[in-house]
């Protein structure tokens, strides 16, 4: 089924894996799958791992939970590395896979590399890939936006009209990336009214697992910690699963607050861990999205 028509009917719960380094990892993604299943998410999604250097393994694991499970299967597809005919090559894979549903980005610099550099032959940006995508073939499409902007954006107007482009390019419907205060994702959705954006944006949720780890990610994304959230942190910045624990309070609150306020989704990135996010579940209740006992 397409994402798009789900999102007609119901506001949306879904997960992010990503695939392992190498193939031994993948049964395990494919348990924390299983164990987060449990949860009716409408949808979950797979990564193609920094630098599209794992995009055997993505496959693989996209193919094994669309033939598997009763999931709802959205793969990823990037520019990254890859000529036109390459990612055409693929996606003439993922249609024959009964895969139904892609997220198109531009991707990540390959491990090493500050910039990204388009492969001779390839797609520069995302827009150009969605349009490849929608004239080519008939997948639910959608793409990234940014509540705090994309961190090469000059400023957040012209972030949103990029936006704005992929939309129009055929994006069905948006994911954020991660962010920590819920008012950027409120102003996000103004600036997308304002510029005409009507697809649904799902917020995307990343809870915190190690303080270093998410300073780590929220740098390379250009996301902030909130300096109430920061102080906790370093409190107990020594203290994984005190960590852990603090981020599954902080999320759980987070959450509620955009479900209260009417949001289209929820996407939680789970990095392959399925306790978070449970207990996330389990402390929300959120209807149709109670674990199955």
């Amino acid at each position: 089924m397409k994402i798009k028509d789900i999102l007609k009917s119901k506001r949306t719960i879904s997960c992010e894996f990503f695939p392992p380094r190498d193939s031994d990892g993948i049964p395990g993604v494919l348990r924390t799958a299983g164990r987060i299943r449990g949860y009716n998410p409408d949808f979950v999604s797979v990564t193609y791992g920094a630098g599209g250097s794992t995009r055997a393994f993505t496959e693989e694991i996209t193919s094994s939970l669309k033939r598997d499970t009763d999931l709802e299967v959205m793969a990823h597809l990037t520019c990254v590395a890859q000529t036109k005919e390459e990612v055409h090559t693929a996606l003439v894979r993922l249609d024959e896979l009964g895969i139904e549903n892609v997220i198109a980005l531009r991707g990540d610099p390959p491990a090493g590399q500050t910039d990204f550099v388009p492969s001779e032959g390839g797609f520069q940006h995302a827009t150009e890939l969605l349009k490849h995508i929608r004239d080519n073939f008939g997948f639910g499409l959608a793409a990234a936006c940014y509540p705090e902007g994309h961190i090469e954006s000059v400023d957040l107007m012209t972030d949103i009209d990029y936006v704005k482009m992929k939309v129009d390019n055929g994006a069905d419907f948006l994911v954020t990336q991660l962010f920590y205060d819920n008012q950027d994702f409120f102003k996000l959705l103004d600036r997308a009214a304002s510029v005409g954006i009507n697809v649904p944006i799902i917020a995307g949720i990343l809870p915190i697992l190690n303080a270093n780890q998410i300073r780590r990610f929220t740098s390379l994304c250009g996301s902030k910690i909130p300096n109430e959230l920061d102080v906790q942190l370093e409190r107990y910045s020594d203290d994984d699963d005190a960590v852990r624990e603090l981020g599954i309070e902080y999320a759980t609150k987070q959450v509620q607050e955009l479900w209260n306020q009417g949001t289209a989704g929820v996407h939680f990135y789970v990095l392959n861990r399925s306790y978070s996010v449970s207990k996330i579940l389990d402390n929300l209740k959120l209807p149709e999205h109670i674990k199955i006992t």
